[in-house]
């Protein structure tokens, strides 16, 4: 791949959808028959969502591929794509687009519920992903099932590649294709536990990852590379410029901070620090795609490092393509 040639800074594969915000008063919620909340809000975005408009905030050429449903929760993720600059190529599936219902208490901390409605069966066509796949930097691929089916041809093309397997405890099977083929991978520690160092070295050792990311909210965030030795370094959190509101999407941003940084050759540890200011700051915003403005990242344009290569002028691309199983069909077909 050229300089010249390059259209696409980082693109986002699968993971978007709508996400439902209730305030409650404290998490775990009372049992009871009824309960009184604030306003019940929607927020367009999900974890691929968050990542493909944050990355695009912060100055990155974006592009989001995905399957959604061709409803109003999907027509909701593609007016917020657009109004975000980020380019949305979606492929139209007919069990409708991800939803996830999320109670965030007075302190900002959350509780997901999430809609895993793909079916087993779900795939991209080749012909429709592999042209983007060819004129990218960067894949991010969230832990989507039909996403696990990029990697052989992303390890053909040699391009870098990173995934976020959120709170996976290190035994569920459906993370551990992720966890060994990507590059860079981030989890939470809130899924492994005090098992989280010896699962990050596990990704080391038994994958292909040159870093190993662990997010651990307000205690920071622990970073361990293949030729940093065997102790993850610790980065503090950030302090947050302005009262907390909502966790929702602080991971996703962090990712994003993260991203922005190696896409500039910073080293991992600045990239953290980065990935750190990211998150804090999205915790002083209510919703899940509290978007970065790249002026609040210290010291970290591209621009000044002079990494970036140019970025061709977009076209339409190809058009959405339609899958010969019937699983998939064109946006507006009804299906």
């Amino acid at each position: 791949m050229t300089r010249q040639q390059t259209r696409y800074d980082v693109l986002v594969v699968g993971g978007s959808g709508v996400d439902t915000i209730v305030r409650v008063d404290a998490l775990p919620v009372p049992l009871a028959d009824s309960v009184h909340v604030g306003p019940i809000e929607e927020w367009p975005g999900h974890t691929g969502g968050n990542v493909a408009l944050g990355t695009r905030a912060l100055g990155l050429e974006v592009a989001l591929l995905d399957c959604i449903g061709d409803d109003w929760t999907g027509a909701q993720v593609r007016e917020r794509m657009a109004a975000g600059g980020v380019e949305f190529d979606p492929l139209i599936s007919a069990a409708g687009t991800r939803r996830a219902v999320n109670l965030v208490d007075a302190t900002g901390r959350r509780m997901s519920f999430y809609d895993a409605r793909d079916p087993a069966d779900l795939r991209m066509p080749r012909d429709f992903y592999l042209p983007r796949l060819r004129r990218t930097r960067h894949v991010h691929l969230s832990i989507m099932n039909f996403t696990r089916f990029l990697y052989d041809d992303i390890e053909e093309l040699g391009v870098p590649v990173s995934t976020d397997l959120h709170d996976w405890d290190g035994l569920a099977d459906h993370h551990r294709e992720f966890a060994f083929r990507s590059d860079l991978v981030f989890l939470s520690a809130a899924g492994a536990g005090e098992n989280t160092f010896d699962l990050m070295r596990e990704i080391l050792r038994e994958g292909r990852a040159d870093t190993v990311i662990a997010t651990a909210g307000a205690d920071g965030s622990h970073v361990l590379t293949r030729d940093g030795g065997s102790t993850p370094h610790h980065i503090p959190a950030a302090v947050p410029p302005a009262p907390v509101v909502d966790s929702n999407g602080a991971g996703d941003a962090y990712v994003c901070g993260f991203l922005y940084g190696r896409l500039a050759g910073r080293s991992p540890l600045e990239c953290a620090r980065l990935g750190a200011v990211a998150g804090a700051y999205a915790c002083t915003a209510p919703g899940s795609t509290a978007l970065v403005p790249q002026e609040v990242l210290p010291a970290s344009g591209l621009a000044r490092n002079g990494n970036r290569p140019p970025v061709t002028t977009r076209d339409a691309g190809p058009s959405p393509a339609t899958d010969p199983g019937g699983v998939l069909s064109p946006p507006g077909s009804g299906r």
